[in-house]
């Protein structure tokens, strides 16, 4: 069989399981497997594939079909133009979370001086290494409560940036930080804001993706309140606090924000036109 034969027959597996994305994920596992690019596969498309290859291809096949995410297959996944390693320690980064990024280098971009951002509930690390390398001058901290995630997070870091650009911090949202050494200028969370009856009917991929990561309660708020409730102890005059969210929670999520003394709430759509973070001030505009 050569890999372009052994393309047919895995896109057609994964096509038959109903996987939308069946020829992209075949050609990421196979290039996987490979250890090449995924581009490079169809200028070889007539070279024969060795047996224990096109083994450890089925294999990667059937790990798909029964749910596993390709990210956590392969090991890594792109965000904002980087590439990020992966493993079920960590949400797989989205594109809807590219907005938050955007949105930060937005409200960073109005700042004077050196901005000190903080993002909590860092997972890989995608949200807090894309900001730092896309704005090198910012000092950065991150923060999660999960020592696996933490060494994910820090393993990319090393990876895509200078060494020590960001500060790495164990704990429960602010546990880390103390109060009034610690005031940020912006601070950014994709938080869990799934709720918990919710979590049985999301798909088997998204399911394979850490609990502590996903369950935000039983409106999928629970965390998030917290977050917001404690953002004034931690955030300068005119600091602005930016969450990622489901576009169906933004009216309470704004609410929230109105009852803890924030001004100026705005939301921020992701690429389907949804409204994905939301962001609003604390005090009066530094």
């Amino acid at each position: 069989m050569n890999i372009r034969e052994a393309l047919a027959e895995g896109s057609g597996a994964l096509a038959a399981a109903g996987i939308e994305s069946a020829g992209l994920d075949a050609s990421l596992l196979l290039a996987k497997v490979l250890g090449v690019s995924r581009s490079s596969l169809f200028a070889v498309s007539s070279d024969p594939l060795a047996e224990t290859s096109l083994a450890a291809f089925r294999k990667y096949v059937k790990r798909r079909i029964a749910g596993e995410s390709v990210a956590y297959i392969i090991g890594r996944k792109e965000f904002y133009g980087l590439e990020f390693l992966v493993n079920p320690a960590v949400l797989v980064p989205r594109p809807d979370t590219e907005t938050l990024v955007e949105a930060a280098v937005e409200v960073v971009s109005g700042c004077r001086g050196t901005a000190r951002v903080l993002d909590l509930c860092t997972g890989s690390g995608a949200v807090a290494i894309a900001l730092k390398h896309t704005m090198p001058e910012l000092e950065v901290w991150a923060a999660d409560i999960c020592t696996e995630a933490l060494e994910v997070a820090k393993t990319n870091a090393a990876r895509l940036l200078p060494p020590q650009s960001i500060h790495f911090c164990h704990g429960d949202l602010y546990s880390s930080f103390h109060i009034p050494h610690s005031t940020f200028h912006i601070i950014v969370s994709n938080p869990p804001y799934i709720p918990s009856a919710e979590i049985a009917d999301l798909s088997a991929e998204v399911r394979t993706e850490p609990p502590i990561a996903l369950n935000g309660g039983g409106d999928g708020l629970d965390i998030i309140r917290r977050i917001i409730a404690e953002a004034p102890q931690f955030l300068c005059p005119g600091g602005v606090l930016l969450l990622e969210a489901d576009p169906r929670q933004m009216r309470r999520i704004e609410s929230l924000f109105e009852e803890n003394g924030f001004s100026d709430i705005q939301t921020y759509a992701d690429l389907s036109g949804s409204e994905r973070v939301i962001a609003g001030s604390c005090g009066k505009q530094a």
